[in-house]
């Protein structure tokens, strides 16, 4: 088995969800790339794409028809203006044309050249879709894509995972792995290790700088969270809370960019009220970004997209671990945690329900807060495990195919048995706990393999049948 850096499970990415938007559109993206290196974009007449199970289900409501439409049109995720994606995707479906690679106009009509099966499922993975072009001599080039949650994809023959993957000094794919390389080192920090392992794919001086970049990402998006009001996009006319919390708890204060909100924040009354308000306006900011295409950061996938950053943000609003270096260890042990996850269970609602998705990220945030407030190797793990155990069995039945109910307020519940996780291990001696972090990983996939699936991102069980409303 093989690493996977911090960095590819906390990164920049694009809402509402990372298996159904970013896996759909970086799939088109090597689609492109596989058209490149058989043929040319200008021999290309017609492009079809047909998702299948999970992705079709849910598609509507993911974004995965847009996703698929701005991929093959050549658009990038990371770099793409969003507040231009409903102009682009109107213009392509009001003229029944999509340029290619943003290289050739072709004819592409939703519903003919872009299909959601919701009656099939393809074998290999819930989340499944396929590829097809037909060139001008006739010949056409077709591959099937598999999005296996936080935005990886995979064929029946590769994992995009894979080509980030390297073996590492000390390998850690087990909480017993990392307790075992800590104790061989000597080390007292659990993110002292995962600053060696990261040296295999940068120096530890671009590793600080690439954690501060996010930190930079999540202050931003969080500011643009709380600066919005207005109905979410999709047809369940979800309102905006996070703007109108923030206005009550700062009252009239004054700022004019997210450094001078988050200083103003810092100055607020800090009781254990406010606190736990703060932490559900941090989360809700995030989520309600997330479910209008914003720009946020996936850790590890973006219907979770908001536990970390309520985390970090109250870290650093809220205790005395004001630091970048605080910062910094927080997002490396939280990575971590969830490369463990990713290598011996999953984060795919689609494979595993919510607790793939809420349960790891409230894993991960209760570990790296765990470290940066002084907790040992050993309650680090402590609180990871605590947190998942609590998420066990938690079903993914969001309403009408939509990231927002009950995804967003769920983020500030990860957020708070997160904190409350790491509460908990740092008054705990670990050499008393009856389960290890492990232990849980592998219950959570036990759980995840015979959970109905009709609680695994389908829109088909729970709350989603239970409200009956018709996927917007």
């Amino acid at each position: 088995m093989q690493s996977i850096s911090v960095f590819e499970i906390i990164k920049v990415g694009i809402g509402p969800s990372s298996s159904h938007t970013m896996g759909p559109w970086n799939a088109a993206e090597l689609f492109l790339n596989e058209i490149k290196r058989t043929r040319s974009i200008g021999d290309v007449e017609e492009v079809y794409v047909e998702f299948f199970g999970s992705l079709a289900k849910t598609g509507v409501g993911h974004g995965t028809d847009i996703a698929a439409m701005l991929g093959l049109s050549g658009e990038n995720f990371k770099t793409i203006d969003t507040s231009t994606i409903d102009d682009k995707i109107r213009d392509i479906r009001s003229s029944n044309l999509l340029k290619l690679g943003g290289i050739k106009t072709i004819p592409f009509v939703y519903g003919k050249h872009l299909v959601l099966n919701r009656q099939e499922s393809l074998d290999f993975h819930p989340n499944g879709m396929i590829f097809k072009a037909v060139f001008g001599d006739g010949s056409h080039l077709e591959q099937d894509y598999y999005s296996v949650g936080g935005g990886f994809v995979a064929t029946k023959e590769e994992n995009s995972m894979e080509e980030v993957c390297v073996r590492t000094l000390y390998p850690c794919h087990s909480g017993a792995d990392i307790q075992r390389n800590i104790s061989k080192l000597g080390l007292t920090r659990l993110s002292d290790l995962v600053y060696l392992n990261e040296e295999s794919w940068r120096s530890r001086e671009q590793t600080d700088a690439e954690a501060l970049y996010i930190w930079e990402q999540i202050k931003e998006c969080i500011y643009k969270g709380i600066s919005r009001e207005g109905i979410l996009p999709g047809g369940l006319n979800v309102s905006r809370r996070a703007a109108e919390l923030n206005r009550k708890l700062l009252g009239h204060q004054n700022y004019r960019d997210a450094d001078s909100w988050f200083d103003c924040v810092v100055e607020a009354e800090a009781t254990f009220n406010t606190i736990n308000k703060w932490v559900s306006c941090f989360a809700l900011a995030v989520n309600e970004e997330n479910a209008s295409f914003g720009r946020i950061i996936t850790a590890p996938t973006n219907g979770a997209s908001g536990v970390i950053p309520a985390v970090l943000m109250y870290s650093q609003a809220f205790t005395d671990c004001r630091s970048e270096d605080a910062v910094i260890r927080f997002l490396l042990v939280a990575g971590e945690i969830g490369t463990l996850f990713k290598k011996n269970a999953t984060i795919s609602a689609a494979m595993g329900g919510c607790q793939a998705e809420i349960g790891v990220s409230s894993a991960m945030a209760a570990a790296g807060l765990t470290e940066i407030l002084g907790g040992t190797p050993g309650q680090v793990l402590m609180a990871a495990e605590i947190a998942m155990e609590h998420h066990l069995g938690l079903t993914c039945d969001p309403i009408a195919g939509l990231v927002q109910i009950p995804c967003i307020e769920r983020n500030s519940m990860g957020a708070i048995k997160a904190i409350t996780a790491a509460n908990i291990a740092l008054e705990s001696d670990p050499s008393k706990a009856k389960v290890s972090l492990d232990h849980v990983i592998q219950s959570m996939w036990d759980t995840a393999q015979s959970m109905n699936a009709r609680f695994k991102e389908t829109s088909e069980g729970g709350l989603a049948i239970a409200v009956n409303v018709a996927e917007c």
